[in-house]
């Protein structure tokens, strides 16, 4: 929702505004047949029927019971959503302004909210937009910090949901945290919130962005309330989602949450589903299956089991032979798979391998090279799926490798400007030149076995042809004085 001034300009005094829209009310909740008998009465007579909203309105005024008015407009005010669709914004706005000057404006907000959720009938192709129009509106005039704006947005999430609006509330989630701070929103508020967010993503098909809320939701759950129906119902929910999702393959946000961490005692089944896809292989995969064909729970197929909770043997079957393919590049020391591993540990004919390989690089697990000729994976970049003690330890393991390699380096490049200092200092020509030009290449040969590249130039007499061409490679002796 934009957030503009909060200016709503109206002009006339309370009583004026009333009296106009009970009359407008009046007429609204009438068939013309009837609008026309009421001219005719009204005629007749110089007071209004006490039937009517307009007379109530105008007793009620005479004792200056505004909030009462307020009432029976509000009350009324259903029949509003069957207005003409060009007189549906003003007879709104003008409910709205009319609310608005009464100190206790969050006790008729919400009934006008829960009107706009409902269809606008006068306008089945406009509606929805003229229902967010309006609860925009009093989105907007509302001070920052009224927890009324909560319930507002419920309402547009009602809205959006009801007509796949998804793409109208998207750009607004960028404040959503900013509001619920603004709001000082309890846990269960919050979780209530983001729920209703989870659902209007998932009715649009914005899985992902459905999940990243179910887990926020999930976050909200304290610990003591972590194995509540409640909490169990999302949880389950939360993992059906993340193992449904194609291009979802990361689940350690998941399994360290309270709600899910409750199921290993209430829904053990799941989570030896989710801990194989958090960090095992399609061996386990297979074999978790397997045993689902032997209980009841699988009724001698344990494809049944996956398909009664809302799960896809095949998407899952994917899923974990990429999985298997990322745990095999980080765990890989030569950094490089041959073809024939591959398709071993993915069940798969060799043939297929590439198609595989491209696919889990496509996903931003891996990246790496593929060696026709040699029949390997050269991998460049890996992605572990769990990365606890042992992986820190693998990860000091190399840094010590890269230190000591860092140290040889050094230690060769302090011997080759103590080389390149004796030189100079004594000239050098003749046999002398050649003497040094070989010391030379003893340096370059160390420096190039640790991966380098440098080269060191210089020489003099007899050495110096070569050393000129050292020194057009390498940049000469500039940086070694």
């Amino acid at each position: 929702m934009p957030e503009p001034a909060n200016t709503l300009l109206i002009e006339g005094s309370f009583e004026e505004l009333a009296e106009e829209l009970a009359q407008y009310l009046d007429n609204v909740k009438k068939t013309p047949a009837q609008q026309q008998q009421q001219q005719q009465q009204q005629q007749q007579s110089e007071e209004v029927g006490s039937s009517s909203l307009h007379g109530e309105v105008m007793r009620l005024l005479e004792t200056n019971q505004k909030d009462e008015v307020l009432k029976r407009l509000v009350t009324t005010s259903t029949s509003l959503n069957s207005a003409p669709e060009k007189e549906f914004t003003q007879a709104y706005n003008l409910l709205v302004h009319l609310v608005r000057q009464s100190p206790n404006i969050n006790m008729f907000l919400p009934r006008i909210c829960a009107n706009l959720s409902q269809p606008i009938s006068s306008s089945p192709m406009n509606g929805a937009g003229m229902a967010l129009s309006i609860l925009s509106t009093i989105f907007n005039i509302l001070q920052p910090d009224n927890d009324t704006r909560f319930h507002v947005f419920l309402a547009i999430l009602s809205v959006v949901k009801n007509h796949g609006m998804y793409e109208v509330l998207r750009p607004q989630l960028k404040n959503l945290d900013r509001w619920i701070a603004e709001w000082e929103s309890d846990e269960e508020d919050q979780q209530k919130l983001f729920l209703e967010i989870a659902n209007v993503a998932e009715d649009a098909g914005e899985d992902e962005e459905s999940y990243l809320y179910l887990l926020r939701a999930l976050r909200t759950i304290p610990p003591n309330e972590a194995s509540t129906p409640s909490a169990r119902q999302l949880a389950l929910r939360a993992v059906t989602s993340a193992l449904s999702h194609p291009a979802h393959f990361d689940f350690q946000d998941l399994t360290a949450l309270d709600a899910i961490q409750a199921l290993r005692k209430s829904d053990a089944t799941h989570w030896d589903l989710l801990e194989i896809f958090n960090a095992k292989l399609l061996d386990d995969y297979d074999d978790f299956v397997s045993s689902l064909s032997t209980t009841d729970n699988g009724n001698g197929n344990g494809n049944n089991w996956l398909e009664s909770n809302h799960l896809s043997p095949t998407i899952l079957r994917r899923k974990i032979r990429l999985l298997t393919l990322a745990s095999l590049a980080a765990n890989t020391p030569t950094r490089s798979l041959p073809y024939a591993q591959i398709a071993g540990a993915l069940q798969i004919p060799a043939d297929e391998v590439e198609m595989w390989v491209i696919d889990v690089v496509r996903a931003g697990l891996v990246e790496g090279k593929l060696s026709q000729l040699n029949q390997t994976f050269l991998i460049h970049r890996s992605t572990y799926r769990v990365f606890g003690e042992r992986q820190w330890k693998e990860v000091g393991a190399r840094l010590n490798v890269w230190r000591e390699s860092l140290r040889n380096v050094l230690g060769v490049l302090r011997e080759g400007r103590e080389g390149g200092g004796r030189f100079l200092a004594g000239g050098g020509g003749g046999g002398g030149g050649g003497g040094v030009g070989d010391r030379r290449e003893g340096i370059q040969g160390q420096v190039h076995g640790q991966g380098q590249g440098m080269m060191v130039g210089g020489g003099g007499g007899g050495g110096r042809r070569g050393g000129g061409r050292e020194n057009n490679m390498g940049g000469g002796d500039a940086g070694y004085d």
